[in-house]
């Protein structure tokens, strides 16, 4: 039972926030509304400060100039506070698949309030009475989160279902601004539809696509031959190529293995026409559904002298036959579903082959968003070849995210999903960057059910260095580097109370955090007072100490260092008391922690907790 004062506090704290709702009704506009349900968080994560925590027995290294991507164990929340210190204003898309709050989908919500049912973290049933509340409190935060990660030409990309489409594209209305609504693309997932849902056969989800500032993001095209464009004509009806021949072919292509499937067909202007079932029989002294040879002659020399062409079918020197037979149906058909062509022998007949669901090429991607590699099966069977067994519930086709990130970034770019799952995005990336691109993916998710530790990891490690398939067969690495963190916590207080030893814990512990902003990813040592990481390019160097024990040493090393350098020094305002250190060397950036990072993250816990 909660104490007294845990009542009166959680009191205190509904009040504020009644207040603030009322508030947002009063001035609100057109949009989304729910009960905002607290998300609680387990204790100790809620009093201290989060950071990252390299796993390193897990990095997996190539040297082969590709990035190194980041994976970060963890709830997504916490994951993307951290990433609003190292990469705010810096990623080019996000790209998720966020629970889609099926009742079976495995998303799971712990209510903060002191009540009596859902409170653990367990299943959100279907039935439940805040199940759309729970999961709008639950991708609020993080949308909102995600959003300050962007660029001002960035792009979030979301897959969902018709469970919360509604609902979402009103939140990212409320968060990304109703102007910023890009597209809302029916993505067809099951051709054939799902045969087990109510009324209609399902066969799409959707993909809603968001910009931070539209008027200042592009999107690319397809890439396709100028060739597969030309081959398409338009009439009337619609778009047509050339498809089959009109003559049948095959084993069973003689006049008299289908009678009625042989008739003259005649033309004028490059059309083609059949006579009427009148006509037809006008010309016999016996009504027949068949051209025998005497009336074949007749009506040759009839329609010849009024201006037509014959055209019959031959199966080498013998009549052939038609694909289809002679009826009044197929009669209006020659006319819309032929096409005439001359060549030196003569007159020639091709259907004309309608397009089916998107096959019309068009380098411009449609709101209709189809092709058969996006199969949901696709995706299942893709998990299933790398790990060995059905490790995960409909993973997204790799295609699918392939194409997503092509049409929305540069070949030079970084590419987040805070909800990896099964690592799909992650292989999308490795994949482009096998075609000349250069991405750098980072990925987060939690361990719930060792998603992360059975799936995630294992499908990443697999891609990069190779695997053998279920038919045996070595699939080569796709190369790429690969780092492992885990959110952890520090300090004893929430950021409003953070104390001055929770702050020097905050630098001390900052490194990775540090290393992860400036993209030097590469621990080269660590001291009681100081850390150091490079890439190819620079070095960033921490001095996380207040007290000046091993500052000559660290002076020391900086000296000697001929590349670029971020150095970070302790601090407790915004400038360090030890900078006058480091006037002497040119090629240094000093900066100074925790500060900026207490202000971000003092930032985010005051817009959550209102």
């Amino acid at each position: 039972m909660p104490t007294e004062k845990e009542l009166l506090k959680e009191i205190e704290t509904l009040k504020k926030k009644l207040e603030v709702s009322n508030n947002r009704i009063k001035t609100s506009k057109y949009g989304v509304t729910w009960l905002d349900v607290p998300e609680a968080f387990e204790e100790e994560t809620e009093n201290q400060l989060p950071i990252l925590k390299e796993v390193k027995e897990k990095a997996i290294k190539n040297k082969d100039n590709n990035p190194t991507h980041l994976l970060i164990e963890g709830d997504n929340y916490h994951s993307l506070t951290c990433l609003n210190y190292t990469h705010k204003n810096k990623i080019d898309l996000i790209y998720i698949d966020p629970p889609y709050n099926t009742g079976k989908d495995g998303f799971t919500y712990k209510d903060k309030r002191i009540i009596n049912k859902f409170p653990d973290g367990t299943l959100v049933p279907k039935d439940s009475p805040l199940r759309h509340s729970y999961w709008l409190s639950f991708m609020y935060k993080r949308l909102d989160l995600a959003k300050e990660l962007l660029k001002d030409t960035g792009k979030i990309v979301i897959s969902i279902d018709d469970n919360e489409m509604a609902n979402l594209v009103l939140l990212c209305s409320k968060v990304f601004g109703s102007n910023n609504q890009v597209a809302i693309l029916p993505t067809i997932m099951n051709l054939k539809g799902n045969q087990d849902e109510f009324g209609f056969a399902g066969t799409h989800e959707y993909t809603v696509v968001f910009a931070k500032n539209i008027s200042k993001c592009s999107f690319n095209q397809f890439e396709l031959d100028d060739s597969e464009l030309e081959k398409w004509s338009e009439d009337e009806i619609g778009f047509f190529k050339k498809g089959a021949p009109m003559r049948a072919t095959g084993e069973e292509d003689k006049r008299e293995n289908r009678a009625e499937m042989f008739y003259p067909i005649l033309i004028k202007e490059d059309e083609a026409f059949a006579i009427t079932k009148d006509e037809h029989f006008a010309l016999y002294d016996k009504p027949s559904k068949t051209f025998d040879d005497k009336h074949l002659s007749n009506v040759i020399s009839k329609y010849e002298n009024l201006g037509y062409e014959i055209v019959l079918p031959y199966s080498g020197k013998e009549y052939g036959r038609w694909r289809w037979g002679f009826s009044e149906k197929n009669r209006k058909r020659l006319k819309n579903d032929v096409i005439v062509t001359r060549t030196k022998n003569g007159i020639s007949l091709y259907k004309k082959q309608r397009p089916d669901l998107n096959d019309l090429p068009t380098k411009k991607p449609k709101t209709l968003f189809y092709k058969p590699e996006y199969s949901s099966g696709n995706g299942t069977s893709q998990l299933k070849n790398i790990l060995g067994y059905k490790a995960f519930k409909n993973p997204k086709p790799v295609d699918l995210i392939i194409d997503l990130i092509q049409l929305s970034t540069n070949k030079k770019s970084i590419v987040l999903d805070f909800f990896a799952g099964s690592a799909t995005t992650l292989q999308a990336c490795l994949e482009l960057n096998n075609q000349g691109y250069n991405i750098q993916n980072i990925i987060c998710t939690n361990d719930e059910g060792n998603i992360c530790t059975e799936v995630t990891y294992p499908r990443s490690k697999k891609v990069i260095k190779g695997y053998v398939d279920l038919k045996g067969n070595a699939i080569s690495g796709l190369g790429n580097s690969l780092k492992y963190y885990k959110t952890d916590f520090v300090g004893s207080n929430n950021i409003l109370s953070a104390t001055d030893e929770d702050k020097s814990n905050l630098a001390q512990k900052a490194g990775y955090l540090l290393s992860i902003a400036e993209n030097t990813l590469e621990e080269i040592e660590l001291s009681n007072c100081y850390q150091l990481f490079e890439n190819e390019k620079k070095i960033t160097a921490i001095y996380f100490k207040e007290e000046l024990t091993e500052m000559e040493a660290f002076l020391a090393k900086v000296e000697k260092i001929k590349k670029p350098i971020v150095l970070y020094l302790f601090s407790w305002g915004n400038r360090s008391e030890f900078e006058s250190l480091f006037d002497h060397l040119e090629h240094i950036t000093i900066k100074t922690i925790p500060q900026p990072i207490l202000e971000i993250y003092k930032k985010i816990y005051n817009i959550v907790t209102l």
